[in-house]
């Protein structure tokens, strides 16, 4: 035969055959591709949580070594200055802070996504950007911070920036939370009300809520995984507290 007088090394394939493996790396690509994908934007938001929570705890220690412990902060406040704490606390802290835009107690000035973010369930609940009570301010790097509260204050972040992201508490919203009795500040959902795992469970699905505190101590996001309050992932796993990942 004809193929047999060819040199083994002159060989080569067919355009059909040709085909057929592009085809076959093409499937494979996009079944891979979007996990990975995926996977590499929840490293990347797990890193900004991190980030932004270090810079928070960073400015709020700094704060209080210059202004005194928090809980003295809002003495001269009173009921004619209905957000005097909320604008102390946001000028002290990020007075701290390297910040690109500072909106106050301003609305609708684009420190934040204009309108609501939703919870991971859909539903819109939460408007930053239009609310008077909270001060904000967008970060050097791009986040956007929200402050509000007098006994409990809480932070929330958005770590995309406005206008970006899926506009989803525990996708890029997330709340960190502060109090002036023990002055740490800590991811959302460290209060006595959610002192056990399933009721930091309860929260994550399907609101989203407690997603800052299970980065802080967990290191993923699988709770994008759940398809109830239990913790059972779409995998068919159940995350516990000694093993809190789908994986």
């Amino acid at each position: 035969k004809l193929s047999a007088l060819v040199p083994q090394c002159l060989r080569a394939f067919t355009l059909a055959e040709t085909l057929i493996v592009i085809g076959i790396i093409g499937v494979v690509a996009a079944l891979t591709l979007p996990n990975l994908n995926h996977a590499t934007g929840n490293k990347e938001t797990i890193t900004r949580v991190k980030k932004a929570h270090s810079a928070l705890t960073e400015a709020f220690d700094r704060a209080q070594a210059i202004y005194g412990d928090i809980d003295t902060w809002f003495v001269k406040c009173n009921s004619e200055d209905y957000y005097c704490s909320e604008k102390i606390t946001g000028k002290r802290v990020t007075e701290f802070m390297k910040i690109s835009k500072d909106c106050g107690l301003e609305v609708d000035q684009g420190c934040f996504t204009s309108g609501f973010y939703k919870n991971l369930n859909s539903q819109g609940n939460t408007n930053i950007d239009g609310y008077g009570g909270i001060y904000k301010a967008v970060t050097a790097d791009g986040m956007s911070l929200g402050i509000i509260g007098t006994s409990i204050i809480d932070v929330y972040v958005d770590v995309d920036g406005p206008n970006k992201g899926p506009f989803s508490m525990g996708k890029d919203l997330f709340k960190f939370s502060i109090t002036t009795s023990d002055k740490l500040l800590r991811g959302d959902c460290y209060l006595p009300a959610y002192n056990t795992f399933s009721s930091i469970l309860s929260s994550l699905y399907p609101y989203g809520s407690c997603a800052s505190r299970w980065i802080l101590e967990y290191d993923n996001m699988d709770y994008l995984h759940f398809v109830d309050n239990a913790g059972t992932c779409d995998n068919g796993n159940t995350v516990t507290e000694s093993h809190p990942s789908c994986n």
